[in-house]
């Protein structure tokens, strides 16, 4: 009645199984990585860029004074964007995906101001008492969010198919 069985595939199959975990660590970063660079792709290309080819400059020779074209160029918010270090707390890995611009909370949630008020910086008198936010990282979280699983579950196939070869 006995029989004799061959484990040395199942003992192949322990050990492949066994240098995925150890390879673990290294691959849940990898995955925290990509989201945050997916999330940084997202709201990079939502952030609006200021537009001042309309605005003028008052340009002083000494003599007199003239309004003159401005040369200013937007783009700082969006070059603003970065990422912090992945960080391990407990069993959950972060990084932070942030703008140092000062005034990035405000394109991003909305502000106040006072209509009639001149604003040298961009050469224009305001408004609207209101602006609307732009919630150009609140937008790209949702949207982040809503793919995350699909994205993660693709690394996780491939993670699997490579592993147990």
């Amino acid at each position: 009645m006995g029989k004799n069985v061959d484990i040395r595939q199942l003992r192949e199959f322990q050990k492949k199984l066994e240098r995925m975990q150890k390879d673990n660590n290294e691959f849940l970063e990898a995955c925290a990585k990509e989201l945050a660079a997916r999330l940084l792709a997202k709201v990079i290309k939502r952030t609006p860029v200021g537009d001042y080819s309309d605005t003028y400059d008052l340009e002083d020779d000494g003599e007199n004074k003239f309004l003159v074209m401005s040369d200013k160029q937007g783009g700082t918010l969006r070059k603003g964007w970065s990422t912090s270090e992945i960080t391990k707390v407990g069993d959950t890995y972060q990084v932070e995906v942030f703008n140092d611009t000062k005034y990035a909370s405000y394109v991003e949630y909305g502000h106040r101001q006072k209509p009639g008020r001149y604003v040298s910086a961009i050469g224009k008198r305001l408004k609207k008492g209101w602006v609307e936010g732009r919630f150009m990282l609140t937008i790209s979280e949702q949207e982040l969010q809503r793919d995350a699983p699909r994205i993660l579950e693709k690394k996780i196939e491939k993670m699997l198919k490579e592993g147990l070869k």
